[in-house]
C-alpha cells in the first residue's frame, strides 16, 4: 500500500483556494445587502419587513463567520510556516488534524451559504 505524501505547499494551495471562496462570499453579501436596502426602501409591510431584518441578520452572522474562517486559516498557516521554518516540509499530524477541521469549517458554512443564497433568490424572486 502506498502512502500519500502532503507537503506544507499542498496546504496553503488549498488555503487561497479557501481565501478566493470567503473573500467571493464577501463580495456577493455586499449584493444582497444592497438588494435588501432596495426592498427595505421600497415596501413597508411589517411582515415583508420582517423577513428582511431576518435576512440582515442571516448575511451578519454568515459574515462573522467568514471572519472566523479567515482567522482560523491565517492562524493555521502561520502553525505551517512555523514548521517550514524548522525544515519540516513534511506535515506532521497535529497540524494535518487542524486542515482537516478547516475544510470541514469550510464545507459546512459552503452548505450552508448555499441554503441561504438558494432562500433568498427564491424571496427575491416574490418581491422584486
Amino acid at each position: 500500500m502506498k502512502t500519500a505524501v502532503i507537503f506544507n505547499s499542498d496546504l496553503y494551495f488549498e488555503h487561497k483556494l479557501w481565501k478566493r471562496e470567503l473573500f467571493f462570499w464577501e463580495d456577493e453579501l455586499k449584493s444582497f445587502k444592497k438588494r435588501l436596502t432596495e426592498l427595505i426602501e421600497r415596501w413597508e409591510e411589517k411582515d415583508l419587513l420582517a423577513q428582511l431584518e431576518h435576512y440582515q441578520n442571516q448575511f451578519l452572522i454568515h459574515e462573522n463567520k467568514i471572519n472566523e474562517l479567515q482567522d482560523d486559516i491565517d492562524i493555521h498557516e502561520i502553525s505551517i510556516s512555523e514548521s517550514s521554518k524548522k525544515g519540516t516540509e513534511l506535515l506532521n499530524m497535529s497540524l494535518l488534524k487542524k486542515h482537516i477541521e478547516c475544510r470541514n469549517h469550510i464545507e459546512t458554512q459552503r452548505h450552508i451559504y448555499s441554503d441561504l443564497k438558494k432562500e433568498f433568490f427564491r424571496f427575491l424572486s416574490k418581491y422584486l
